[in-house]
């Protein structure tokens, strides 16, 4: 049981979790009338199995030493990452409102470091995996036992620094260190797989020497298996999750888009999505 455990509403299930990290992140999206909706449902998942089973943080305290990091590569999936921080008591539900406007905690994309619970300023892809392996190796020469928790997209395999980062991690032995890959193979522009990253990613990433597991990143008792698995491994080597997940998971008439990069959405659709959402909240 990790601090995590502590935050409000300690009984609350990881499907519960999840569902609320989607509705706040569609009354975010409602704010602005469109966003990077698509990515914040389809990670949901990932994240509560993150914030609510795996991390050791204090919601409390975003500065703590002993927390395990959670770096988010990818800045356009803020709004995911807002939506699990206001869940877990980082940040406080009432600055909802405030998403994307001007001087807000909230940035439409995550490129503000001041943000409790953002610790990287992310935003050009590729860069992410790079500072997570030089975080997780200053944790190792101090003696730090945290984890350090690296959430990127498949576009990113696309980014000759990624693999570069794949590579040192491997030199250096960062057993602390576990990669989060959320394949839901959609770019701005089409398909992932119709680009660079196509075919089966464990082989490819366990040729490089990481440990590397594949599972569907909407299915909440195989990521909690993953995510244990990675973390209690023996072997001195960094770990990867290669998280195959749904855009717009919950809301089908929004996973029917095709592009849903970024999804713009008509204001009296925003309404018919928190119903949607509400009818299959979980007990």
């Amino acid at each position: 049981m990790t601090d995590a455990a502590a935050v409000s509403r300690p009984n609350v299930s990881l499907a519960q979790r999840a569902w609320a990290i989607r509705r706040n992140a569609l009354l975010m999206g409602e704010v602005q009338g469109q966003g990077y909706i698509g990515q914040a449902l389809g990670a949901a998942d990932l994240l509560a199995v993150s914030y609510f089973h795996a991390l050791t943080y204090r919601p409390n305290d975003p500065e703590w030493e002993g927390r395990d990091r959670f770096y988010l590569s990818i800045g356009h999936y803020a709004i995911a990452l807002y939506s699990a921080l206001i869940e877990a008591g980082v940040l406080p539900e009432g600055e909802i409102p405030t998403y994307g406007m001007d001087d807000s905690r909230m940035p439409m994309s995550g490129m503000a470091a001041y943000t409790p619970g953002m610790e990287i300023t992310g935003g050009s892809l590729g860069h992410g995996l790079g500072i997570a392996v030089g975080a997780a190796m200053g944790l190792k020469r101090k003696g730090n036992p945290a984890f350090v928790y690296n959430l990127m997209s498949d576009g990113e395999l696309g980014e000759g620094s990624t693999w570069e980062a794949v590579m040192s991690a491997v030199q250096w032995k960062l057993d602390n260190l576990i990669c989060l890959v959320d394949f839901n193979d959609q770019q701005a522009d089409g398909k992932t797989t119709d680009a660079l990253a196509s075919g089966p990613q464990a082989p490819q990433w366990e040729a490089f020497g990481w440990h590397a597991q594949e599972v569907d990143g909407n299915d909440l008792d195989a990521l909690v298996s993953a995510f244990d698995t990675a973390r209690h491994l023996k072997e001195a080597k960094p770990r990867v999750i290669i998280c195959r997940t749904k855009m717009c998971k919950g809301v089908p008439f929004l996973e029917e888009r095709e592009m849903a990069h970024f999804v713009r959405v008509e204001p009296e659709e925003w309404a018919k999505a928190l119903a949607i959402l509400d009818e299959g909240k979980p007990v």
